[in-house]
């Protein structure tokens, strides 16, 4: 039966505008200074059947469409803003990853089950991180006794996860998509929101969480399905970027070396460290969901996914974390495993495509966006980088205001995080299309 952990002190933080809630978090002080973490899983399993007519829906959409104007929710909004999301004030079923963080970072007795839980505060990262970083309280956290204590512990925890992240090679990158801010229905900006000490909190609890539940499927021998980066085929020119700032890389892929020289760089210049992550991304490649065997790592597996590092902790937004959580329940249960191989790897097959397909949705927004806020501004010059070499064309970010465009002019001999300067030569009203030369 699950247990009833209504009464623990229960937040979450997410956007501001979001309503689908997919996790809220807990933490207690243990004595030696070890730290219990909870991480609680909205169980959308429990309102969301396998085989149910809402299922095939779902399973369609694949992924919520986040466009900055609209939002496509991958579920019903009844069921994703409401009766499935981990609402401030509601009871909720939820899956329950819970571990222990000891002072030198590494995880010990970690365990998962089913529990109903109780939000007691809708929390944001912009409030909560401007407080970390030494601001004033926000009043929703001041309006509830002990919670200020609770988040200080959260925070304590990440820092001690920050270390074993670096060891286990998960690199550490600041690469916030640029956001669109609509103001009385018209496009005023883009707008990169930094990822500040609440970002990095959930970030950080949602790798950990994703690693315990990772673990309990290996050992479980039953197959199940992941998100990786694949080894990445550019890695010469990730080193030459490295060698350019007077650091070293092996001339071999190595994901704990990348994130030791990502945690160097960001302690070294944190105001161009979004640039470097912008251009390590692109470098690496995009995640993908792969099948994984009993008893096989998997296959070219390099780090975790670097945007998309909750594999299993948003079932309301992704179907994959869905399809991950049928599997942990139906193994906490000991019945038989909800999908066969075969089906796993199909639906792995067909995730990875929506995906694709959400984020050119996404990016197609943005530039229709960009071409808004530039359309006044041809001839302008701008300090970007480039965020894309290949024979289909050269691409840059502007480093104020985030739009990106392609270089027509004077592209020759650019390449992947180059810091160049370039003049806006036309904006494409009905294309989406803008367009630079090198100035």
């Amino acid at each position: 039966a699950p247990r009833d952990m209504r009464d623990m002190l229960w937040s979450s933080v997410d956007n501001p505008e979001s309503r689908d809630l997919d996790q809220i978090e807990y933490a207690g002080q243990l004595d030696g200074g070890d730290i219990r973490v909870l991480v609680g899983i909205a169980d959308v399993d429990a309102l969301v059947p396998q085989g149910s007519p809402i299922d095939a829906h779902a399973a369609a959409n694949a992924t919520s469409v986040y466009t900055g104007v609209v939002t496509f929710p991958m579920l019903p909004d009844a069921l994703s803003s409401n009766l499935t999301s981990l609402v401030e004030g509601a009871d909720r079923p939820a899956l329950v990853i819970e571990f222990v963080v000891t002072p030198d970072g590494t995880l010990r007795t970690d365990t998962v089950y089913r529990a109903v839980v109780h939000n007691h505060a809708k929390l944001d990262y912009e409030s909560v991180g401007a407080w970390l970083e030494g601001n004033a309280l926000p009043p929703a956290v001041g309006a509830v006794a002990g919670l200020e204590a609770q988040l200080r512990l959260q925070d304590e925890a990440t820092d001690r996860l920050r270390e074993l992240r670096i060891r286990n090679g998960a690199p550490d990158l600041e690469t916030i998509e640029a956001r669109v801010v609509m103001d009385d229905g018209h496009v005023s900006d883009l707008r990169v929101l930094h990822k500040n000490r609440a970002r990095y909190l959930i970030e950080s609890l949602m790798i950990a969480a994703n690693g315990v539940m990772a673990g309990m499927l290996e050992d479980g021998g039953r197959p199940f399905i992941q998100r990786v980066v694949r080894t990445p085929e550019r890695w010469p020119r990730i080193a030459e970027l490295a060698a350019q700032l007077g650091d070293t890389l092996p001339s071999t892929p190595d994901p704990r070396a990348l994130a030791q020289f990502l945690a160097r760089q960001q302690r070294a210049d944190p105001v161009h460290f979004p640039d470097l992550s912008l251009a390590v991304v692109k470098l690496l490649g995009a995640g993908e969901y792969t099948l994984v065997r009993p008893g096989e790592a998997p296959a070219g597996h390099f780090g975790l996914a670097v945007s998309d590092y909750t594999h299993a902790t948003a079932p309301n937004r992704r179907y994959a974390d869905l399809v991950i959580q049928r599997l942990i329940k139906a193994q906490l249960a000991n019945a038989p495993a909800p999908y066969s191989a075969d089906e796993l790897a199909a639906l792995a097959t067909h995730c990875t495509e929506r995906d694709k397909a959400s984020k050119k949705v996404e990016r197609r927004m943005r530039k229709y966006a960009g071409v808004a806020i530039m359309r006044g501004r041809v001839g302008g010059v701008f300090d970007a980088i480039v965020t894309g070499a290949s024979p289909k064309g050269t691409y840059v970010r502007l480093l104020a205001p985030p739009v990106e465009g392609r270089v027509l002019r004077g592209e020759r001999g650019m390449d992947v995080g180059d810091q160049v300067r370039v003049r806006l030569i036309g904006v494409g009203e009905d294309t989406g299309f803008i367009d630079f030369a090198r100035a």
